[in-house]
């Protein structure tokens, strides 16, 4: 049984931190991964997923300074999943490609989706909206 000093949670606050190490390497490699590629494998994909503005929130969250390192660490990594072109399946399979993609990253929003904040949103469906203008 783990009692309450097991816990990874401090004081059992669940808004705070957990305490875990994080690879500092491996989370400014996916950063500059994720800033290089993002926009570019996003515009891409923008007929193909379903999610785009949860994508793009996540996006928004993970480059957020205030955001807590071990958030950015997974979204990171679920966001440089997204963009790297070896895969699970790959993306230029009609209608599966993107499949693994969205799923990965929808499995790390639900994990820290009380981290992304209301002005993430806001800038996702900003974007959108003046990228869907342009196209037009």
């Amino acid at each position: 049984m783990i009692s309450d000093q097991d816990s990874a949670w401090p004081d059992d606050d669940r808004s705070s931190e957990p305490v875990t190490s994080v690879d500092e390497g491996k989370l400014v490699s996916d950063e500059r991964l994720v800033r290089e590629r993002f926009w570019d494998k996003l515009r891409k994909a923008l007929g193909e997923i379903a999610v785009v503005e949860d994508f793009l929130s996540a996006y928004y969250c993970a480059t957020d300074n205030r955001t807590p390192t071990y958030v950015r660490g997974i979204l990171l990594g679920a966001l440089a999943y997204f963009i790297v072109p070896s895969d699970a399946i790959p993306d230029f399979l009609a209608a599966l490609g993107f499949t693994d993609d969205a799923a990965v990253l929808a499995a790390a929003i639900s994990a820290v989706h009380e981290n992304i904040r209301p002005e993430h949103r806001r800038s996702a469906r900003e974007f959108l909206e003046s990228d869907v203008e342009e196209d037009s």
